[in-house]
């Protein structure tokens, strides 16, 4: 993987107009396994050229290990095999480097030929690992050349035939930095004939590739009396039911947005045409705005919203509570304890079942599901995980129940307190796999115990926080004297307020403070709150610029924790893990 880039300073996009000389544009190219991230189809490369006034500042280029193997058309069409992806970083690995290289969403718009196929990927790799996709305006070449050429100069937007017409030097190749460099050539190309007729601003270029339609001019007006300010703003519909629910540090100019030509998405021109209403529920801070549309969308959940709706269906592993316990996936956080042992949550049921499958092979709990009963016990016969040692078989009585116990007690500590001995039972099995070249369950090994502490490590850290009996904590901006100060108790925003210097801090406290709360159940992990809201707050209370005030309870991380053992076995990410045999023994 390499990026490298030269960025002198530029204007940001909310000065509008922008003229496109000034503008920065990354120009983004993908090679994928298939035609659709639906489908099951993964990102093999990455190409991006970051271009400003016919300038290139810089390149980045990185083979993708989809996970799974190519198809052989694939390979036939873009020359990458599956030797050539196998060392390769994982999409997680990348992505972080990637959006450094493209920048600040408010400072760079993204360029790529048939844009909703890579945006889409990249979009969809981004949601399926957990990542917040910055909300980056984009352009789409195809559909700015289908606006300045005729059918008689081009026969079709393809890359290859534009390539062709402009006379390129260097055609693409269906590889993406090939391909990226072809459409920054293309989109140079389009743009000096679009100067022609007056477009010189990313405005002018905008309402020139994708003209607003009548109706959504006339929806425009909705937004007038919006106030300037920090708070939510919900879209609703004839019925004033909400079709969607978003956020901003000032409601108004995040809404025009919303009826401008720089709102491609197809989803929210069908909502724009649905509304009725746009009500603004203004905040005293960032943070209250950000929990409160959690809460609402949680409520209400909008049919335009994609993230956060179903914040109740989230994935724990768990003991189930009978006279012979077993693992299972769980849906749900509402009954979860302090006392109960439980981690998540899982991003999904495969993460969930491979943390099960991690916590199967270091122990001997038992896998069957039906009931033991003493009248089941006489019936039943021993499986094979009983022959190969691998479960007491309290199903045939091979067991007492003071022996299983104890099993389930060690599970029970894998849940809440110990995972040191899963990853070091892991750990050895790994190295010994790797030794004789059995790669294939060495990695399968590996992907159980990593999502193993996944979950570990985040319910961990959300039972640290969410014991919290009460935590006030001032955010301070970066170049500005407001802060925020906002009171927490138990994983949850109680109250917060602004103030614009620190000489009003202890005012600010007291004010906090001096507000009456309702009570809450000390035993439950998450009393009136969510785990997506619990993790909001740690982000935030935990920024480099927040410092906490007030503190009553223990807010810490065992050192040798569920962080330490993930930050640990994370080195063996990548498949080639015989590479990595030798760490695991260190």
């Amino acid at each position: 993987m390499r990026a490298s880039t030269s960025t002198p300073a530029q204007p940001t996009l909310d000065e509008i107009p922008l003229p496109l000389r000034l503008g920065t544009f990354v120009v983004v190219d993908l090679e994928t396994t298939g035609t659709s991230p639906a489908s099951g189809a993964m990102i093999t490369e990455i190409g991006a050229v970051k271009i400003r006034g016919g300038e290139v500042l810089g390149e980045f280029h990185t083979l993708v290990n989809p996970g799974s193997p190519i198809p052989p058309f694939i390979t036939v069409l873009t020359g990458i095999t599956d030797a050539m992806v196998a060392p390769a970083p994982l999409f997680e690995e990348v992505l972080p480097t990637f959006l450094e290289f493209c920048g600040e969403a408010n400072e760079t718009i993204l360029i790529a030929h048939n844009a909703p196929f890579d945006i889409g990927f990249l979009k969809a790799a981004a949601d399926a690992h957990s990542y917040r996709w910055p909300n980056y305006q984009v352009l789409d070449t195809v559909k700015i050349a289908r606006r300045t050429l005729t059918k008689d100069e081009t026969p079709n937007m393809k890359l290859g035939t534009l390539a062709q017409y402009f006379g390129l030097q260097e055609p693409p190749t269906h590889r993406a930095l090939d391909d990226a460099r072809a459409t920054v050539e293309i989109f140079h190309h389009l743009l000096e004939r679009l100067g022609n007729v007056g477009v010189e601003t990313l405005a002018d270029l905008q309402n020139f590739s994708h003209p607003l339609s009548p109706q959504e001019r006339a929806k425009k007006s909705l937004a007038e009396n919006l106030p300037n300010s920090i708070g939510l703003y919900i879209f609703r519909d004839s019925e004033d039911r909400p079709l969607y629910i978003g956020i901003s540090k000032n409601i108004r100019k995040r809404v025009l947005t919303y009826f401008s030509p720089s709102e491609t998405r197809s989803r929210m021109r069908e909502m724009i045409a649905l509304t009725s209403r746009i009500e603004a529920l203004p905040t005293p801070t960032l943070i209250d705005a950000q929990v409160r549309e959690l809460r609402l969308i949680q409520l209400h959940a909008p049919r335009y919203n994609r993230r956060s709706r179903f914040q109740e269906r989230t994935l724990w592993l768990t003991l189930t509570d009978e006279r012979f316990p077993r693992l299972v996936v769980a849906k749900g956080h509402s009954a979860l304890t302090h006392q109960q042992s439980a981690i998540g949550p899982f991003g999904g049921n495969i993460d969930a079942t491979q943390a099960r499958e991690a916590l199967h092979s270091a122990t001997a709990i038992r896998q069957c599901t039906p009931r033991i009963t003493p009248a089941t016990i006489k019936k039943a016969s021993a499986c094979i995980l009983y022959d190969i040692k691998k479960c007491s078989a309290p199903c045939i009585g091979a067991t007492s129940d003071d022996e299983y116990s104890k099993v389930s007690e060690k599970v029970s500590n894998h849940l809440s307190v110990q995972a040191g001995e899963v990853v070091a039972h892991h750990f050895e099995r790994i190295a010994t796999l790797s030794r004789e070249e059995r790669f294939e369950e060495a990695a399968e090994l590996r992907n159980q115990i990593t999502a193993y502490l996944r979950g570990f490590a985040r319910s961990e850290s959300l039972r640290a926080f969410s014991a919290l009996e009460e935590l006030i904590v001032a955010k301070f901006s970066e170049g500005s004297e407001e802060i925020e100060i906002a009171r927490i108790r138990r994983g949850r925003l109680e109250a917060s307020l602004t103030i614009s210097t620190v000489n009003q801090l202890s005012s600010g406290i007291n004010l906090l403070q001096s507000q009456q709360l309702d009570s809450v159940d000390q035993e439950l992990i998450f009393p009136h709150s969510t785990p997506e809201e619990v993790e909001m707050l740690m982000r935030w209370a935990s920024d480099e610029y927040a410092r906490p005030i007030h503190i009553i309870g223990n807010w810490h991380l065992p050192t040798y924790g569920g962080a330490f053992h993930k930050n640990k076995v994370e080195k063996l990410a990548k498949p080639d893990v015989n590479a990595h045999a030798n760490a695991l023994e260190e």
